[in-house]
């Protein structure tokens, strides 16, 4: 079963704050602006918007796309313990 998913993706491409950021908190996946982050989910970043925009070259994502990406960042949540 995917912790990350191609929801929690396109949740943090379609975060209006400049600083979104995706955590996994809980077996969730949360957007939220990176200076609501407190030290003790700081570990639990996943990604931040402006980094994920560079998985992404040009013009909208594809649902294929937001598959492979959230395939990856699967692996990170995975890698971080949960």
């Amino acid at each position: 079963m995917a912790l990350i998913d191609r929801e929690c993706v396109r949740r943090l491409l379609d975060a209006s704050n400049a600083d979104a950021t995706l955590v996994f908190v809980r077996g969730e996946c949360v957007v939220m602006p990176d200076a609501e982050i407190d030290d003790a989910h700081r570990g639990l970043v996943v990604i931040r918007q402006r980094d994920l925009a560079g998985l992404l070259p040009g013009g909208p994502p594809t649902e294929e796309r937001l598959d492979v990406i959230a395939h990856r960042l699967d692996n990170v949540v995975r890698d971080l313990g949960a």
